[in-house]
C-alpha cells in the first residue's frame, strides 16, 4: 500500500534527468519548496488551474486523458501569454490509492509536460474527493507577454484551430460514446495546448485569451479589459469536426459560441498583422480564421442576443 511519499516518488516525479537537474531548476521534488532560475530579462507567467470530478470531468473519465486534460487546460493559460513552458506543481486529491489509476494518470500527464519540455518541479498528494490543481509557470521576455487589455478598436478577431468541440465531446460522452478516436470526444478529454501559437503571435497580437468557458464569455473578458466591443460574423466561426453532424448547424454554432472546454486562442490583432500571422500558424499545421472585428463601441454584436454567456462556476451553469 503506497503513502503519499512512495506515491509521490513513484509515479510524480520528474520523467527526464534528476531531481533538481533539469533545465532552470536549482532544486526540484524532494524539498520543502522547489527552486527555479527564470532567464535573464524575462517574466515568470504563473498560473494555477483546479479539475473537479463530477464538475470538470466525468467519474468514470479515462485516468491517462485525465492526466493530459489536467496539464493541457493549465498550459492554455500559459499559451493564453505567449509564454514559453517550462515548469509545473500538481497537488492530487483521491479518495483512495489505486496504483493502476495513478499510474495511467501520471502516463497522461508526463506525456503533456514532455511534449511541452516542462519539468514537474513539485506538489502535494492528500486524500479527499478526487481533485487535480496544476500550477504552470513559464516566462516571456520583458514587456512581450500577450495581454487582455490590448484590444484596439479596427482590430482583426481571430480564433486557432475550431470551436465547439469541447461541448461536442461531452454531450457524445453523456450519450455514451467511449471511442477516444472520436473526434469530439478527443477535442474533450485530450485538448491541446496551443502554446506553439501563443509564441507564433508574440509581437503580432494585440491581445489574447484562451477559450475555456465558452468564446462569447472569454472573449468578454478580453473586451472588457481593452475598453472596447466587437462584431462577430457567426457564420465564419471555425466549427470542430463532426460537431454539425452530432447536433445540428444550429445546436452546432451554439456550442462554438458558447459551449467552453475548448482552449483555443481568441486574438485581436491588426488587420496588416493577420496574413503573418496566419501563415505562422500554418507552419505549426493550425488553422487562424477571422471571425470578426473590434469595435470602438462596447457589446458583443452580430450574433443571437439570447446565446447565453458561458459557464460559469456557482450559477449552476451557463448564466
Amino acid at each position: 500500500m503506497y503513502g503519499e511519499f512512495e506515491l509521490i516518488e513513484r509515479w510524480l516525479a520528474p520523467t527526464t534527468g534528476e531531481p533538481g537537474k533539469a533545465s532552470g531548476v536549482s532544486l526540484g521534488v524532494g524539498d520543502d519548496a522547489c527552486l527555479m532560475r527564470p532567464a535573464p530579462a524575462h517574466e515568470l507567467v504563473v498560473s494555477v488551474d483546479t479539475s473537479v470530478e463530477g464538475q470538470h470531468f466525468p467519474e468514470d473519465a479515462p485516468p491517462q486523458a485525465l492526466g493530459h486534460r489536467a496539464l493541457a487546460v493549465s498550459l492554455s493559460d500559459l499559451a493564453a501569454m505567449g509564454a514559453q513552458p517550462r515548469w509545473c506543481l500538481m497537488a492530487l486529491t483521491l479518495p483512495e490509492v489505486e496504483e493502476q489509476w495513478v499510474a495511467k494518470f501520471a502516463q497522461g500527464f508526463h506525456a503533456v509536460c514532455d511534449e511541452a519540455d516542462m519539468t514537474l518541479v513539485g506538489g502535494d498528494v492528500t486524500r479527499g474527493q478526487r481533485a487535480v490543481s496544476v500550477t504552470v509557470m513559464g516566462e516571456v521576455p520583458t514587456g512581450e507577454a500577450l495581454r487582455r487589455d490590448g484590444a484596439r478598436a479596427g482590430d482583426v478577431l481571430a480564433v486557432t484551430g475550431a470551436l465547439g468541440g469541447g461541448a461536442g465531446g461531452l454531450a457524445a460522452w453523456y450519450e455514451g460514446q467511449r471511442d477516444l478516436e472520436s473526434p469530439l470526444l478527443a477535442r474533450y478529454l485530450l485538448p491541446q495546448a496551443r502554446w506553439q501559437a501563443g509564441l507564433a503571435l508574440r509581437g503580432l497580437a494585440s491581445a489574447a485569451i484562451d477559450v475555456s468557458d465558452g468564446l462569447l464569455a472569454d472573449l468578454g473578458h478580453l473586451l472588457k479589459a481593452s475598453g472596447v466591443g466587437a462584431r462577430l460574423d457567426a457564420e465564419a466561426l471555425p466549427l470542430a469536426e463532426g460537431l454539425v453532424e452530432a447536433l445540428g448547424t444550429e445546436a452546432a454554432r451554439e456550442a462554438a459560441l458558447t459551449g467552453g472546454d475548448d482552449y483555443e486562442l481568441v486574438v485581436a490583432l491588426p488587420s496588416a498583422a493577420f496574413d503573418r500571422a496566419r501563415l505562422a500558424l500554418a507552419e505549426l499545421g493550425l488553422a487562424f480564421v477571422a471571425i470578426g472585428q473590434v469595435t470602438a463601441s462596447p457589446g458583443i454584436q452580430g450574433v443571437n442576443a439570447s446565446s447565453l454567456p458561458g459557464w460559469q462556476h456557482f450559477h449552476g451553469g451557463t448564466s
